[in-house]
């Protein structure tokens, strides 16, 4: 499966992926309505409020995903139904070492200001995501690369040498190489992420101005953004992609509530949300009310609560392990979340190549009597707390997980909501956690080294719980610059053993993916990453 001057082809990496899927139902789907497309309509999803400014070096939640996605195009994308690879704005991807790369780029592709995309604008980006005094939050995608230390040393407190990683350099308008510290199995699959897309010179000139009226490359452009009320994008008709909207305009409408989004869908006032509120979901009300307009799929990703190694008290593995097993999963995706997710048993997402069942073994498996017996051992005093967003769905689970230690341990704990998704996420990863934290996790790429090294090696952007193993890093560092796809697999696996055993975080449940469409929209397909593929929509006239 691998090419003598190739890294792994998307062929390869998605024959495995494609079969696992297969196995697992498949990927997104929904009925579709009757009717006549209309080309020039509006598609509205629900939304939440995103973290940071719309720039793809600094987005790596949900919220903000929905907006930047469709306004960037990068060198590789994924197919909606099934995380496929394949490349967009790459001519070419090609490599006799699986280290140094040479990356041609499509003739003639747009950014939105009308200017063309050249190689030097995905080199320009690159460095200026992975320099650590523009404090990009996606800052360590970029670490494979040669000379990333030098614009972003290991030490907080060191300024870069330069603004230039060593391991760029742009070969001519339409080619550039990239050099890596080491050989990576995963790179072709990788720059497909979102923050590797390219920025047009505009961004360079004023960052601030940028900021406010976004530019991109892909088949949606910016109009408006009202904080905390909607994001409004449309279509881009220049664009050259095969990924082409059917529609013409996109509302990210920002809810505080999902369970007035779900109403909102039922009263057609809103044509998409990709999971539904817990009151849809008792005794399957949601089956009743969308008939038709439901939407399924298979999603890759997993949902974690992290318990941060910086909280007094928390870094303590008998309490992890002792809080792991008080926690009834069955019981809860049953009678709360009514079977549309299924209790999670590893670090690593069903569907990806890699995953193994039961590789949390007996500590994600419910105990009354040993959770008993590790609480009393850990010594813990006091109240523990969950904490997250309370929107989306995602304080009753979270509140029946704490009822399930509570009663199980003997010991307090609460539900600590935050406002919305947006300031979550600034506690979380400004560190200001005061007990244990959700940490859900959606794929940025079909490969198991997404579900490792962003969240679990020392220093990494996703890092939740500040986890830091000198032998976790090690494997992970050995896999990501093993050539052979099937030997880092392995590596990568050693370092989820590893993680498994210190419970940095707890994997609680897999969502299965069930989605909603209002009665206007005639074809949707929910993605592997949980939103709307927007390439599938297709709206009624109305």
């Amino acid at each position: 499966m691998r090419g003598s001057s190739r890294l792994w082809s998307a062929a390869a990496v998605v024959t495995t992926l494609s079969l696992l899927m297969t196995a697992c139902g498949g990927g997104g789907s929904s009925s579709g309505s009757s009717g006549e497309a209309d080309p020039n309509g509006t598609f509205t999803v629900y939304g939440t409020e995103p973290q940071n400014t719309l720039i793809p070096t600094n987005t790596n939640e949900l919220g903000g995903s929905k907006a930047v996605d469709p306004m960037f195009s990068g060198l590789v994308a994924y197919k909606g139904e099934n995380g496929e690879p394949y490349n967009l704005m790459a001519e070419s991807i090609t490599t006799t070492d699986s280290k140094v790369f040479d990356i041609k780029i499509k003739h003639g592709w747009k950014f939105h200001d009308g200017t063309e995309v050249k190689a030097k604008n995905f080199v320009d980006a690159w460095n200026y995501g992975a320099n650590s005094a523009n404090g990009q939050i996606n800052s360590t995608f970029f670490e494979n690369i040669q000379g990333y230390s030098d614009v972003h040393p290991a030490d907080k407190t060191a300024k870069p040498t330069t603004d230039k990683m060593s391991g760029l350099v742009v070969k001519g308008d339409y080619e550039f190489q990239v050099t890596l510290e080491a050989p990576f199995s995963v790179f072709t699959t990788k720059v497909g992420y979102t923050a590797f897309a390219p920025l047009p010179d505009s961004f360079f000139k004023d960052p601030a101005a940028f900021a406010k009226h976004p530019i991109g490359n892909g088949p949606m452009k910016f109009v408006s953004r009202t904080p905390n009320v909607e994001i409004k994008l449309t279509r881009f008709d220049d664009y050259q992609g095969p990924d082409k909207v059917k529609f013409k305009d996109l509302d990210d409408k920002i809810y505080a509530s999902q369970e007035t989004a779900y109403q909102d869908l039922l009263s057609n006032k809103l044509d998409f949300i990709e999971t539904l509120p817990p009151s849809a979901l008792t005794a399957d009300k949601y089956k009743a009310d969308l008939k038709d307009n439901l939407v399924t799929g298979h999603l890759l990703g997993i949902s974690t609560i992290a318990v941060p190694y910086y909280v007094q008290g928390y870094n303590n593995l008998d309490l992890r392990r002792a809080i792991s097993m008080a926690i009834d999963r069955t019981q809860i995706t049953k009678t709360v979340m009514h079977d549309t997710y299924i209790p999670a048993d590893g670090y690593v997402s069903q569907g990806i190549q890699g995953y193994r069942p039961g590789v949390c073994g007996e500590f994600c498996k419910f105990d009354p009597a040993k959770a008993k017996e590790l609480f009393a051992k850990s010594g813990f005093k006091g109240k523990l707390t969950i904490a997250s967003n309370a929107d989306g769905g995602r304080k009753e689970p979270l509140v029946a997980a704490c009822n399930s230690i509570k009663n199980t341990l003997g010991v307090e704990c609460d539900f600590v909501p935050a406002t919305d998704f947006g300031q979550w996420r600034s506690i979380v990863t400004g560190h200001k956690l005061t007990g244990m934290g959700r940490s859900d996790w959606s794929a940025d790429y079909p490969s198991i080294e997404d579900f490792l090294n962003p969240l679990y090696r020392t220093g990494a952007s996703s890092n939740d719980s500040t986890y830091s193993n000198p032998q976790v890093d090690a494997l992970l560092k050995q896999a990501d610059s093993t050539a052979d796809k099937d030997a880092a697999v392995k590596l990568y696996q050693q370092a989820e053993d590893l993680i498994a055993k210190d419970l940095p975080s707890i994997p609680v449940w897999d969502e299965k993916g069930v989605a909603a469409k209002s009665k206007h929209t005639k074809t949707v397909v929910l993605d592997f990453r949980r939103r709307a593929d927007y390439s599938s929509v297709e709206v009624l006239k109305k």
